[in-house]
């Protein structure tokens, strides 16, 4: 009998330097992490946390300075990015790294999507958008000359000529029945972040009718959680550190139509430490980490991504490399 699970590493590139987060994943390697989750932003949330690297760059040094697994947590496609280019760019990943990258998807915010000065359309068109994208990503996967004329993505006699062996999985981040359903069906896996015990079984259930719909197995279809957690010296901090380095945790109204970080900064003046309640967990109690993460784990999650909002992210890594990874109990396997 073995365990199962992942703990991973949540890189903010809205919060951090490339060269730091690199530095950062090394030492979650070294402290028992086994994959990284790395956001793909063009703007950070706030001016405040002041960095927004190229993700994409950077996840081939990823791939060449350590043995971790990787992904993004998650592009967008079908705005900044045509999907035949996502497409393009996980088979090179896949290819340099075998089983080591996954693709991360997302229907995407305004935030960083409105640059490219098109019309930013409303969240059911979103995920129509998010469909056709998974369609023709899924179809240069497999090597031919792909020609595609949807409502939404159009692409001409397309072909990849540097794929992997297998292509990499595709996960979609979803926190609605709908998609999540879609997500069952025409996807690897799904990704969400923490909500409500309800709503999370909710939108596992929908995935799961989605899956046997198109006859595949629900229960070996990865699941992904990203929780956003605030650790620190003191409980006094770690309060500060969220309000502070991660005000948009504490907003608890829909957040993808928000075009600028100066607009979020404006909201993050009203946000309060109780409106981070079920959105953040703030402690300086490992103990209190452990059964947080353990939570999600007993709920059915097999690979948790952990986002430490405060700058300290060493301090934050090596504390639960000791403190947590090795004490979780993950459902046996045979």
């Amino acid at each position: 009998m073995e365990t199962t699970g992942t703990v991973g590493y949540a890189a903010m590139f809205e919060q951090f330097h490339p060269t730091d987060l690199l530095r950062w994943c090394k030492v979650a390697e070294e402290s028992g992490f086994t994959s990284v989750m790395a956001s793909d932003h063009f703007h950070p949330w706030t001016p405040e946390q002041g960095q927004s690297a190229f993700v994409w760059s950077w996840l081939g040094s990823l791939g060449a300075t350590t043995s971790l697994r990787f992904g993004t947590g998650v592009t967008p496609p079908g705005f900044r990015y045509h999907p035949a280019i996502i497409a393009q760019g996980a088979a090179t990943l896949e290819a340099m790294y075998p089983g080591r990258f996954w693709l991360g998807l997302g229907a995407g915010e305004a935030l960083n999507e409105h640059i490219v000065g098109t019309y930013w359309p409303e969240a059911p068109t979103r995920l129509r958008i998010l469909m056709e994208a998974i369609e023709v990503i899924r179809m240069l996967f497999t090597g031919k000359s792909v020609k595609y004329s949807g409502e939404h993505i159009k692409l001409e006699s397309a072909r990849l000529y540097t794929l992997p062996e297998k292509p990499p999985p595709m996960y979609v981040a979803t926190a609605g029945p709908v998609m999540s359903k879609r997500t069952g069906r025409v996807c690897d896996g799904i990704i969400t972040v923490g909500a409500t015990d309800e709503k999370i079984r909710m939108l596992m259930e929908r995935f799961e009718e989605g899956a046997r719909q198109e006859d595949k197995d629900p229960t070996k279809m990865p699941r992904l959680i990203q929780l956003h957690v605030s650790y620190a010296d003191g409980q006094q901090e770690a309060e500060e550190q969220a309000l502070r380095d991660w005000p948009n945790g504490g907003m608890p109204f829909p957040k993808s139509d928000i075009r600028s970080p100066e607009d979020f900064a404006a909201m993050a003046r009203i946000v309060r430490i109780e409106n981070f309640k079920n959105r953040v967990l703030m402690s300086d109690d490992l103990d209190e980490h452990l059964e947080h993460i353990q939570h999600y784990v007993d709920l059915g999650f097999d690979e948790v991504y952990v986002h430490n909002v405060g700058r300290n992210q060493e301090e934050f890594i090596k504390g639960y490399g000791e403190r947590v990874i090795p004490k979780l109990q993950w459902p046996k396997e045979a």
